[in-house]
């Protein structure tokens, strides 16, 4: 029988392929072309730091065990990924070269040295020798001077010495340098570049005086971030001090990967490799830069070229929110939606702000999973602190890449007068989830909210997520019980209305579906709609299957790593998979499960991973408004009708863009436009309105 599952890490190569194709997709603009090649380079590089890290750390205790979907070992994930990372970044590198060719049609042009012209050449001469050459640090490997630590993702030069007797000595350069700017602008003011390391690898041999040049190469070092901070915990440590430590220690981790600029000869990268403790199957040759980070500066250079990007794109202002009445008593009225980034976070934020100076309000309590860098939310929340108010924040410093961040606003906070936790013991708290308690006219009242992404500015912008607002008193005591549960250091063990991981949500979901499979049973209609970023949880893929053999209608939007095959004929043939990646990253997560009117719709935190369903704190809420249900099917059924930037998944596990049958539909902006057509249609009513209220005065 065909497997109807498919490897995590191979599915999720599958995901930035996905990315890449975008960067090839002649219909995006130039500019955000070169952003998505970005992205597939900065994706590759946390994939080999975490998940390839992850894999070698488990060949070092155990090199038989095996994965639950496909049976493979370590071992054997890793030789697959390192062979078809090989052949996606054949496809980025042409991709970089066919972009930057098409650069030079608008003025930029990045060269070699060997392509600049003999006054260029002069200049970078000079440059070299009085802006570069002070600066660098060179190093002989050799028995005294040992083999420098190479920091993880930066660039350095290295090359092999010849000296008078013959022997072969390694020289190293880092090229990464803050004092220095990397793209040189060379003079003329005709847009002609040269990248840093380039100019320090052309000029490596005047570095290292008396020695012949026999072979060079830049080189970028990936370094694994797998570290497990409760496995190396200790009780009696400062937690926030013990993470900070923590951070530290992953920057010396063992390399996963090691790329180069140029062919070396094999003895010299068993040399390198030896040195770095790695194995040369791990080598990667690019014809692209290191480091695409510059491609960046490269779009500021074009700004006045607008063709060249996306056509700006503003967070409309919700139309279910009315100017100069009090976010908390509007919520009280009725249950409220917000779509990011169709509609601004500013409703959520101006919420926070009016509940830190409501003398009503008793406390604010919250979980904190990744924060802008100039975050509104923390102002607020020491605002209310500051103004005598409990209020309660979970900072998760296990937030990968953004330890040292959550670390700084627990400071913060706790400098306010805020009560900080620091998660749990064995569980990650992955939970968007705000509780607001005030006094009302009949005693004590909740405003509760629940997000499927970060409170974040930033990526309010940039991802799509949802995000309720309610008043609805059993929510609102779920969500103080939850939080109960948190300061206590505990989990939720069962609960009424709210999804809460990690013991009452799997479990609920997996009844849910068995009630769909008793519907089918039963001849009656049955459905189940998903949007999630992953899916990975096995006894909800083995549920999932069953309810398709059962003849249940499955539609799912996965838009990253999907271990389950549709189309499988007698197993997943009533499933049908989708992932969507355009302008905007999906980050919403939607649950729809039932027809009709006993349709129950969810929004939450988690995706399908086991990671999150059991390893996790998640928080899905219900939707009960009417009017908010069928807002979410109307976001869900337009991005099944996505024609431009989805991507259908077949039997094979393979995905290939939704065939055009008739005109073209982005889901993303059509989203868009309901949200500026809703925003204009709001403000030709007030404007109506605040006319006739004149003309009536004026007769008055």
């Amino acid at each position: 029988m065909k497997n109807i599952y498919m490897n995590r890490e191979l599915s999720w190569l599958k995901f930035n392929e996905r990315v890449l194709e975008e960067a090839e997709n002649q219909e995006v603009p130039l500019c955000e072309r070169m952003t998505f090649v970005s992205i597939y380079q900065s994706n590759l590089d946390e994939f080999f730091r975490v998940r390839v890290g992850s894999l070698m750390d488990q060949m070092l205790l155990n090199t038989t065990i095996r994965e639950n979907k496909t049976n493979m070992t370590a071992q054997e994930q890793i030789q697959e990924i390192i062979k078809e990372v090989k052949r996606l970044n054949l496809r980025k590198d042409r991709a970089y070269v066919e972009l930057m060719k098409k650069l030079e049609g608008y003025g930029v042009k990045l060269i070699d040295f060997a392509s600049a012209k003999a006054d260029e050449k002069k200049y970078l001469e000079r440059y070299f020798n009085h802006e570069i050459m002070p600066l660098t640090s060179p190093t002989i490997v050799a028995k005294r001077q040992p083999f420098p630590f190479l920091k993880n993702e930066e660039i350095y030069a290295v090359v092999v010495l010849e000296t008078r007797s013959k022997k072969e000595r390694i020289g190293i350069i880092p090229c990464s340098n803050t004092m220095l700017a990397r793209l040189i602008e060379l003079p003329g003011g005709k847009g002609r570049y040269m990248l840093l390391e380039d100019l320090i690898l052309h000029y490596i041999g005047s570095v290292f005086k008396g020695y012949k040049v026999k072979g060079k190469s830049l080189i970028r070092v990936v370094r694994n971030a797998d570290i497990d901070a409760d496995a190396v915990y200790d009780e009696d440590l400062d937690y926030r001090e013990f993470m900070a430590d923590l951070m530290k220690q992953r920057k010396k981790l063992s390399p996963v990967r090691l790329d180069m600029s140029r062919e070396m000869d094999k003895t010299v990268i068993e040399v390198l490799c030896r040195y770095l403790e790695m194995t040369p199957d791990k080598v990667f040759k690019s014809e692209a830069p290191l480091d695409l980070s510059f491609v960046f500066q490269i779009q500021d250079l074009l700004r006045k070229n607008s063709e060249l990007f996306y056509e700006r794109r503003v967070p409309q202002k919700s139309p279910d929110f009315r100017d100069g009445i009090s976010i908390l008593d509007q919520i009280s009225e009725e249950d409220k939606l917000l779509s990011y980034p169709y509609e601004s976070i500013r409703p959520f934020l101006k919420m926070l702000s009016e509940a830190a100076e409501d003398d009503n309000v008793i406390s604010i309590k919250m979980t904190l999973y990744r924060l802008a860098k100039q975050s509104k939310v923390i102002e607020a929340l020491c605002e209310a602190a500051e103004n005598g108010k409990e209020v309660v924040v979970l900072v998760e410093l296990r937030a990968r890449f953004d330890e040292e961040n959550n670390i700084r606003w627990s400071r913060m906070l706790e400098e306010s007068g805020c009560q900080i936790i620091y998660g749990l013991e064995k569980y990650k708290v992955h939970s968007k989830l705000c509780l607001i308690t005030r006094k009302g006219n009949d005693g004590i009242e909740y405003i509760t909210q629940i997000g499927t992404g970060n409170y974040n500015e930033k990526t309010a912008r940039l991802y799509t997520d949802l995000s309720i607002m309610t008043a609805n008193e059993q929510i609102g005591m779920e969500a103080a019980r939850v939080f109960q549960a948190l300061t206590k250091g505990e989990v939720m063990q069962e609960t009424e209305h709210l999804l809460v991981a990690p013991k009452c949500l799997q479990s609920k979901i997996i009844k849910m579906i068995d009630e769909e499979i008793e519907h089918k049973k039963n001849g009656e209609d049955a459905y189940i709609g998903l949007k999630l970023n992953s899916l990975t949880d096995k006894r909800i893929m083995e549920k999932l299957n069953d309810a398709s053999k059962a003849g249940v209608q499955i539609e799912m939007i996965v838009r990253g790593i999907c271990c389950l095959v549709p189309g499988i004929k007698g197993e997943t043939d009533n499933i049908q998979i989708t992932s969507i990646v355009g302008r905007f990253l999906e980050h919403s997560r939607i649950y729809i499960l039932g027809c009709g009117e006993r349709a129950k719709y969810y929004i939450g935190s988690a995706d399908f991973m086991t990671r999150n369903t059991v390893k996790r704190v998640e928080v899905a809420a219900p939707i009960y408004s009417e009017k908010i249900k069928k807002q979410i099917r109307e976001i869900f059924e337009l991005m099944l009708k996505d024609n431009k930037k989805a991507r259908a998944e077949d039997n094979e596990g393979n995905y290939t863009l939704k065939k055009c049958v008739g005109e073209a539909f982005d889901s993303q902006e059509m989203l868009y436009q309901l949200a500026y057509d809703r925003a204009a249609r709001k403000m030709r009513n007030n404007s109506l309105l605040n006319k006739e209220v004149m003309k009536n005065n004026e007769n008055i």
